[in-house]
């Protein structure tokens, strides 16, 4: 079977290391013919190898060791007063040195090859987890991007899911607390209840009290999950927040957050969210996202995302108007994420179904006050 030939390319890291062990290397050099013919700084020949162990695998400290030992043994040989047993001990402590140097970076190439074996089981996951949205949920066009952050930055838990049901088009957004497999293994466990109770459960309030059981009995006290669900019927949306940045509103060349009546905790800190009633025109678009967008920043400045969605996301197509988001999010950071984005953008066409009235009784106690 061939070798992969990905895994004969040397990181930039491993570059980087191998560069300063051989600029090091030439000081050391340049300072021993400086300071005469009698070999004084030999035993400093020791600590290029460890240097470039720092960094690369065995297979880059091994050059540098193999040149230090015989840089050192020539200075042994041609000393003036000949081979002296001092500088012999200084020869073989650099032998012995490279040889450590060299089971450090296989040490750590394992390490490296276990950390990178885990990010691409865990983006796998992920990626399976989630599943594709779009082009169309129920009778509202959809579009979902995930935004991966850097490749040295961990996976993240963010997550996305929406459905057509009897009760109207309901919609999930979530990010996960913490990193890699753990956060995805959560992300799968909300997911999946969410999968089951969206078709079940005519109120969200009880679609919401069934995510907070599921992740409750799946972490630890200050482990959660922050998420906003929401519900489209008949030209009503629903929204019910749990801690998480608020929906965009892009209507009319205007970018209006969705901010809850009261605000409520994640969930697994048993959240009694309050829902947030709006009524949709023919053209409307909703922006739904995770922190990693609202957090992204250049020298310290935040990406504008309500100056700029309507000019982004308000033209096209929804896939269109995703890819623009992205695309002026890359540029804006430079290309460096520190953390995953989870983005969905959907339309009211003034075409949804009306199922069981527009609006469910429940939601008009507390939230029909936000309707507009």
């Amino acid at each position: 079977m061939p070798r992969n030939p990905a895994r004969r390319v040397m990181r930039p890291d491993a570059r980087a290391g191998l560069g300063a062990a051989l600029v090091l290397l030439v000081l050391i050099v340049s300072v021993e013919l400086a300071d005469g013919r009698n070999p004084s700084y030999v035993g400093l020949l020791a600590t290029p190898p460890f240097l470039a162990a720092a960094f690369g695998s065995w297979r880059t400290v091994l050059p540098v060791g193999l040149v230090s030992v015989v840089l050192a043994t020539m200075f042994w040989l041609t000393a003036p007063t000949g081979p002296d047993t001092a500088v012999a001990v200084n020869v073989v402590a650099v032998l012995f040195a490279s040889g450590i140097a060299a089971a450090v970076g296989a040490v750590r190439q394992r390490q490296v090859e276990r950390f990178a074996a885990l990010s691409r089981l865990a983006s796998v996951a992920q990626q399976a987890i989630l599943g594709p949205l779009g082009p169309r949920v129920g009778n509202l066009p959809l579009a979902a991007r995930y935004v991966s952050a850097s490749a040295e930055a961990d996976i993240g838990g963010d997550l996305y899911e929406a459905v057509d049901t009897t009760y109207g088009v309901r919609l999930l957004i979530g990010d996960v607390r913490g990193k890699g497999l753990d956060a995805v293994r959560l992300a799968s466990i909300v997911l999946g209840s969410y999968r089951h109770v969206a078709y079940e459960r005519a109120d969200l309030r009880a679609i919401l009290a069934d995510l907070d059981r599921a992740v409750a009995r799946s972490v630890g006290l200050e482990d959660f999950v922050t998420a906003a669900l929401l519900e489209e019927r008949g030209g009503t949306l629903t929204v019910l927040n749990c801690g998480h940045p608020a929906p965009l509103l892009l209507r009319r060349g205007q970018a209006i957050p969705l901010d809850p009546p009261a605000p409520a905790p994640p969930l697994g800190f048993m959240p009694l969210a309050r829902p947030r009633v709006q009524r949709l025109e023919p053209g409307d678009r909703i922006l739904l996202y995770t922190d990693g967008l609202a957090e992204a920043r250049r020298n310290g400045e935040f990406f504008p995302i309500e100056e700029r969605a309507w000019g982004l996301l308000g033209h096209g197509t929804v896939q269109d108007g995703l890819a623009s988001l992205e695309a002026a999010l890359i540029e804006w950071v430079n290309g460096i994420l520190d953390d995953d984005i989870a983005l969905v953008l959907l339309e009211y066409t003034g075409a949804s179904r009306t199922v069981g009235g527009s609006t469910p009784s429940w939601e008009l106690g507390d939230g029909a006050a936000n309707a507009t």
